[in-house]
């Protein structure tokens, strides 16, 4: 994922320590300036530091959609409950499969922050933009952010987020699978039309059939009863059918 950075985003703090961090943020001071370049912190773990609270807030996508190969934004508000101010150092965060977070999917690029500070009793909102892979498959992941920030020149995290994301293709509310899947059904119901019709019109053939045998038959007796009229056979019937009557 590539950062753009190059305009400059101001992270922004408010002295009040009873509003929400999750709210609007009023801007009373700068505080920091992102980084231009993104840093590469590895993977190493800090402790967590007492009296920060962190949350994460996905502006104006409550449902967490992310388009596979497009920025998604977020924003994550500290809140520095502490007496010794917070020197933020930046964000990364990974994805995962959501049955097993030891199972990496990637690894996304890291937000770097200069000059970052948070007073005692203050908070602030950072930005963090990031891309998954255009190549993931849509479904459900989970995400795992994590903000790392010093106090007192020792390292400390906090991770903000580690929940579901729920990936889409890029382009569209139709995934590669679902069209897939409606194609084929409609390819199915063409060959259950085709398979249809050919069985009515064999029906319709037999019955054709049918009928043009009956009536052969009955052309047949009548040629016959012609032709033994006047003969002694023909006599013989029209006696027994008078005895009968």
């Amino acid at each position: 994922m590539q950062c753009h950075t190059s305009k400059r985003q101001l992270a922004r703090s408010q002295s009040d320590s009873d509003a929400e961090v999750a709210g609007t943020v009023e801007e009373v001071s700068d505080i920091g300036i992102v980084g231009e370049n993104a840093q590469d912190f590895g993977d190493e773990n800090f402790s967590q530091a007492l009296g920060v609270d962190v949350v994460c807030v996905f502006p104006k996508n409550s449902a967490r959609l992310v388009n596979a190969g497009e920025e998604t934004e977020l924003l994550v508000g500290v809140r520095n409950d502490g007496e010794l101010p917070i020197t933020v150092v930046g964000i990364r965060a990974s994805v995962h499969l959501p049955f097993d977070h030891k199972l990496l999917v990637q690894n996304l690029s890291a937000q770097g922050f200069n000059n970052a500070t948070i007073p005692a009793s203050a908070q602030a909102t950072f930005p963090y933009i990031f891309a998954v892979s255009k190549y993931l498959q849509p479904g459900s992941f989970d995400l795992v952010g994590t903000i790392i920030f010093e106090i007192d020149q020792q390292p400390y995290q906090s991770t903000f987020y580690n929940g579901t994301i729920e990936v889409v293709e890029s382009g569209g509310f139709l995934s590669t699978e679902s069209v897939f899947l409606v194609t084929l059904g409609i390819a199915l119901l063409v060959l259950f039309g085709l398979w249809l019709q050919s069985q009515i019109q064999n029906l319709s053939k037999k019955s054709k059939r049918a009928a043009k045998v009956e009536v052969g038959t009955g052309a047949r007796d009548a040629s016959v009863d012609e032709w033994l009229q006047g003969t002694a056979l023909s006599q013989s019937h029209s006696q027994k059918s008078k005895k009968k009557k």
